[in-house]
């Protein structure tokens, strides 16, 4: 059999090539490390142990150590990983030809079927926010939520006195499970609450919000005039001056 000397050098390239390709099986566990992160993340924080990520996982520690060398690069690809395929779901949004705030409401509910509260991570001061992965996929979903809010506002059927703040925060609050609960069983009661929580944003509104609306600035900056819990946001819980609570009768 002869082979020309540019086959020889095809082989060898294509066999290079195959070589440095990832095993599907690898890639398989790589993805189940993920999805386990980010739903125990969910439940239980991004302090969560690697082993018990790994048992969930159902791989060995060594394979989760070998993906990811450690917790901070773990919480990373979670935190892109959810971002990435929330931003699929706003393209597909706006894609849509349909009425505005209806894809308003599926790409929310879309969001919060992706555990969308495991970003909370990224609002942590002990985590590296500006890293270049999280940077790209943070401006991309900001971008494509505000466009769906912007279109939804145009045609007059979302209220005026929202944000993407306030979108985001109530899907990441309201697709965290309460404490002790799994996720699994907290997904009959998420689409529910979210649902109540999208219909009080329709247009027109029945009455002002407290405050401004909030940005995702916000939400990344705890001591902001808007973001919740901020010492001067209207309705702090630790405000004891806060007009906009209900007189008692009985103070003089």
């Amino acid at each position: 059999m002869t082979v020309t000397q540019e086959g020889i050098v095809q082989t060898t390239a294509s066999a290079s090539h195959k070589a440095s390709r990832p095993r599907a099986d690898a890639l398989r566990n790589r993805e189940r490390i993920v999805t386990a992160a980010r739903e125990m993340f969910v439940e239980f924080g991004a302090d969560v142990p690697f082993d018990e990520v790994a048992r969930r996982a159902g791989v060995g520690n060594a394979t989760v150590y070998r993906n990811f060398p450690d917790r901070e690069a773990l919480v990373r690809e979670v935190v892109c990983s959810v971002m990435d395929r929330t931003s699929e779901a706003a393209e597909q949004a706006l894609a849509e030809t349909g009425e505005a705030f209806g894809a308003l409401e599926r790409f929310a509910h879309t969001a919060a079927a992706e555990r969308i509260s495991a970003l909370c991570p990224m609002l942590s001061s002990a985590f590296d926010q500006h890293h270049p992965d999280l940077e790209a996929a943070r401006v991309r979903v900001e971008t494509l939520v505000a466009r769906i809010m912007e279109r939804a506002k145009a045609a007059g059927r979302l209220r005026d006195d929202v944000g993407p703040g306030d979108l985001l925060v109530g899907i990441a609050q309201l697709s965290r499970p309460p404490a002790g609960t799994g996720c699994l069983s907290a997904d009959r009661f998420v689409h529910r609450h979210l649902q109540l929580f999208l219909d009080g944003m329709r247009a027109p509104a029945p009455g002002p919000l407290p405050g401004a609306s909030v940005t995702v600035e916000d939400l990344r900056t705890p001591n902001a005039p808007n973001a919740p819990n901020a010492p001067n946001a209207p309705n702090a819980p630790d405000d004891p001056n806060n007009s906009n609570d209900p007189a008692d009768p009985n103070d003089p």
